[in-house]
């Protein structure tokens, strides 16, 4: 019966005629980062920097080398920085032109002539799911990546993990999201997934509960901060109710979209750090440290 279950939701999608290039990649930028203040009072959190390059920097050429050229944030108020960073600055570069420090703006000038930055703000703080709505008019009909920026992820042995979500699209052709496993501990900080495996590392989603209780958590597998979603996602967001806090849930949205069609986890290979907390931050910026400088 499970079988069957499952074979008629894969022959859906396995059977669309034609694959197309995912184009776009969502940003979600708006939050206030409170857990850096001060920092964040003036400084956008996407904008800490890891070693020479912020957060937004890394993201940007995560989506980039998986194939996307057109990135899209959607910003809230004091996140300004983050437009003019993908921006020229006339005067710094009429002051490093030619000398010697000229090199170190190589590759923000190259993302910026190769890729087309688009911006859009979400005007109340309402949640994941309404951030990724608000970011409907940059997208358009077509399926698209997500990034949270604070969730910094790296793979060393291979394709970094939006390009791993890429090519599962394009068998599949369904949202997929990206999970790990977390000590049961901490799993209240994460949406969690339960489902069937269908592949190595890849699960059929058929629950999806943000932040449980530990003790109802049906898994620990938790969603980090990368998707890919279907442009039907939009319309379901849009009927989805907010939680008791007032917050539009795109894990809500996700389990609708799988009880209706399909959504797969996919279990990514690589290393992922949480910078929006000091003690992921620390540990990436000293991650990267030792990578640059030749040492484990």
């Amino acid at each position: 019966m499970l079988f069957k279950q499952i074979w008629s939701k894969f022959n859906k999608f396995l059977h669309t005629k034609d694959i197309v290039m995912i184009q776009t990649c969502l940003f979600p930028a708006a939050g206030y980062g409170t857990r850096f203040l001060p920092a964040t009072k003036s400084l956008p959190k996407e904008m800490l920097p890891i070693l020479t390059k912020p957060l937004i920097h890394y993201g940007v050429d995560e989506a980039r080398e998986a194939g996307m050229n057109n990135m899209a944030f959607v910003t809230g108020r004091g996140k300004r920085a983050l437009e003019d960073y993908f921006d020229i600055s006339y005067e710094l570069e009429h002051q490093i032109a030619g000398t010697s420090k000229e090199y170190l703006l190589t590759d923000i000038r190259e993302l910026m002539e190769h890729c087309t930055f688009s911006f859009t703000r979400q005007t109340h703080m309402r949640g994941l799911g309404d951030a990724i709505y608000s970011g409907k008019g940059l997208v358009g009909d077509e399926a698209f990546g997500v990034i949270l920026a604070d969730d910094l992820c790296v793979n060393e042995d291979g394709e970094n993990v939006l390009a791993q979500m890429v090519k599962i699209y394009e068998k599949y052709r369904c949202s997929i999201v990206a999970v790990m496993e977390v000590p049961k501990e901490t799993i209240s900080s994460y949406g969690v997934i339960d489902g069937k495996f269908i592949e190595d590392d890849l699960i059929m989603v058929n629950d999806m509960i943000e932040k449980p209780d530990p003790k109802d958590a049906p898994t620990n597998l938790a969603i980090i901060g990368r998707y890919i979603l279907t442009p039907d996602i939009f319309e379901i967001i849009e009927h989805t109710n907010p939680d008791k806090n007032g917050e539009v849930q795109i894990t809500d949205a996700l389990l609708k979209q799988a009880q209706n069609g399909m959504v797969l986890a996919y279990k990514f290979k690589g290393r992922r750090f949480d910078c929006g907390s000091v003690a992921g931050y620390v540990e990436a910026t000293n991650f990267f440290y030792r990578h640059e400088n030749g040492s484990k």
